[in-house]
């Protein structure tokens, strides 16, 4: 099930990569949208990489990319595309290699499938609804992903490029019950939680659906949770393309009481 859609999803990832690490190797020019969220060539490039595999291949789909106007036709098919095409420009722009390529598949309001590729380690992650999470390094057999079974004291992940004052009060409010904490950009960090590596992020701030929609695939599909800071599951069937805030979390019995945290949602 959803073989096809899968091969396409890795393969037009790739082909983004490839394309982004073009322009990563070399100098380039960065713009600002109206949000003031920068954008360079390489965000470009790789939407239209992406758009022309999977258009080609699933032209009655709706697609929703970041790069692309919203043309409120998710609202009207079965099955929608979200894509981030260069998810974490700011890392991109720090040249610090935190920077990955994001395609989720959406049928009916639910996540069914999700595909992270991370251009400098040639490395993806993915998942199909029901068939597990995995790591693939370049081409080689992929590895089968499944969260870690620790319970405070556990491995923190916080956003390298967008700190808060509420992610300090979290992580002051833990304690010992932090055993290390680590900084990461992007989509990596639902990765990293995946395979076992970490165990707890709490996002406080600015996202979008295409921020998210593949890793929560692939963190679900590998045993994890993510919701909203509420406890609510994400609606990526919603008119609102924002996310207020999320946490991943390994197990039920890491997720935080931000209430008693101090911390106002």
């Amino acid at each position: 099930m959803l073989e096809r859609e899968l091969e396409l999803a890795i393969k037009a990832a790739k082909l983004a990569g490839e394309s982004i690490l073009e322009v990563y190797q070399n100098d380039f020019s960065v713009n600002y949208k109206k949000d003031e969220s920068p954008v360079t060539e390489a965000d470009v490039r790789a939407n239209q990489i992406i758009l022309e595999v999977l258009k080609t291949a699933f032209p009655k789909d709706a697609f929703l990319s970041e790069e692309v106007i919203d043309d409120s036709s998710r609202f009207e098919k079965e099955r929608c595309w979200i894509i981030d095409p260069l998810d974490g420009t700011k890392e991109f722009i720090k040249k610090n290699g935190e920077f990955s390529v994001s395609i989720g598949l959406m049928e009916k309001g639910k996540i069914i499938l999700g595909v992270i590729y991370i251009p400098v380690r040639k490395r993806s992650y993915y998942a199909v609804e029901g068939g597990g999470a995995y790591r693939m390094e370049g081409d080689s057999e992929p590895i089968k992903l499944q969260v870690s079974k620790r319970i405070k004291p556990f491995n923190l992940l916080v956003s390298r490029s967008h700190p808060s004052k509420k992610t300090l009060a979290l992580q002051a409010y833990l304690g010992e019950s932090i055993l290390s904490v680590a900084e990461m950009g992007s989509a990596i960090k639902g990765c990293l939680i995946a395979e076992g590596l970490f165990d707890v992020y709490y996002n406080f701030g600015y996202s979008m659906k295409w921020d998210t929609c593949a890793m929560e695939c692939i963190v679900h599909e590998a045993g994890g949770i993510m919701r909203k800071l509420n406890g609510e599951p994400i609606d990526y069937s919603e008119v609102n393309l924002q996310n207020n805030g999320f946490f991943i979390v390994n197990n039920e019995a890491n997720i935080v009481d931000l209430k008693a945290a101090g911390i106002v949602l």
